[in-house]
């Protein structure tokens, strides 16, 4: 058996030695020294921080979980400034759908504990992506059970279920749409559109488990969804209040307006024109956008490599035998 390292309270969250980061040839020029990226660690793992039992992320040794080492799905998603930033875009286009939105208006505690959402949001895919099966297994189950009880009548007098497999393929899409955008924004823009396609045909293995049909395992496909979904778009006073919930989100760290609207930002720069303007995302606001998306990429490798060694991606490597640098490493050939 292979060494074991202690669990923090992050989920499975093991221990770090910052000094291997800086032998790490990872995508992007890191702009802060050692001590401030230890700093940084510590910032993000606040933000990420959840309670309760995490699945075990070192054992059993030679477990590829629900994908393994050799997927373009452990790439994606081995880059935390892109998942954080893809994961807050995907919540912003899902809340445009208003029988998605119900099920949130109706069921969750969005407007005390929106950050618990992004942090669910961030440990489901985690561990779906990087555990053990038996624990990814679980978490799918879990998420199963959570959305049986959901449903009722939307503020429009529609009935909706969270098991209704459109609703399912609609979160699902805008998910897989903003984690590969942010990807493509903040760690490696040429990721190739045959292997861009191969990591949505993989995703769409989680999806259909959850119960979406009909998933699209393409860019084109995807395209295509969201040209045919859109009549179903609104922005609405619910979708407002939610998007200004987002905005106002409380994060555990030093300076958080400041945080805050850099990650908000960031995000919402990922989000395609069609949805920009069905919120009615002003010019002024949408070059603040572009501008914090240019600090994010500024920031983002010192990020990448400040939660690299220990991490998660770094346990399911170390778990499969893995080479952790070559989840960064892509072909080289442009889109």
């Amino acid at each position: 058996m292979g060494h074991r390292v202690n669990k923090g309270p992050l989920q499975g969250q093991a221990a770090r030695n910052d000094s291997r980061a800086d032998r790490l040839e990872l995508p992007g020029v890191k702009v802060l020294p050692p001590f401030a990226r230890k700093r940084l660690q510590s910032w993000v793992l606040d933000v990420l921080r959840r309670d309760g039992a995490a699945p075990d992320y070192d054992a059993p040794i030679g477990d590829p979980g629900l994908f393994g080492p050799d997927t373009v799905t452990w790439k994606i998603h081995a880059d935390f400034p892109s998942m954080m930033t893809g994961g807050l875009a995907s919540l912003m286009l899902q809340s445009l759908h208003p029988l998605a939105l119900a099920g949130v208006w109706d069921y969750s505690d969005f407007r005390a504990d929106m950050l618990g959402r992004l942090r669910n949001t961030i440990a489901f895919v985690s561990r779906t992506t990087y555990a053990p099966r038996a624990p990814a297994e679980r978490a799918i189950e879990h998420i199963r059970a959570i959305h049986r009880p959901v449903k009722g009548v939307a503020a429009d007098g529609r009935p909706y279920s969270a098991e209704d497999p459109h609703l399912l393929t609609w979160v699902h899409c805008a998910e897989a749409w903003s984690f590969l955008c942010g990807y493509r924004a903040y760690c490696y823009r040429h990721v190739p559109r045959v292997l861009q396609d191969r990591y949505l045909e993989e995703m769409a293995f989680i999806a259909g488990e959850l119960g979406a049909r009909a998933v699209p395992k393409s860019r084109t496909a995807l395209q295509a969804f969201f040209r045919d979904v859109r009549p179903e778009l609104v922005y609405d006073d619910r979708t407002h209040e939610v998007l200004e919930v987002l905005r106002s989100i409380r994060l555990p760290i030093p300076f958080p307006n400041f945080g805050r609207g850099l990650f908000f930002g960031a995000a919402t720069a990922l989000l395609p024109d069609w949805a920009l303007d069905l919120m009615d995302r002003a010019p002024l606001e949408r070059r603040r956008d572009r501008a914090a998306m240019g600090a994010m990429k500024l920031i983002a490798p010192s990020i990448r490599d400040a939660l690299s060694v220990g991490g998660l991606a770094w346990r399911a490597c170390a778990r499969t035998g893995a080479d952790y640098e070559s989840l960064f490493r892509w072909p080289q050939r442009e889109d």
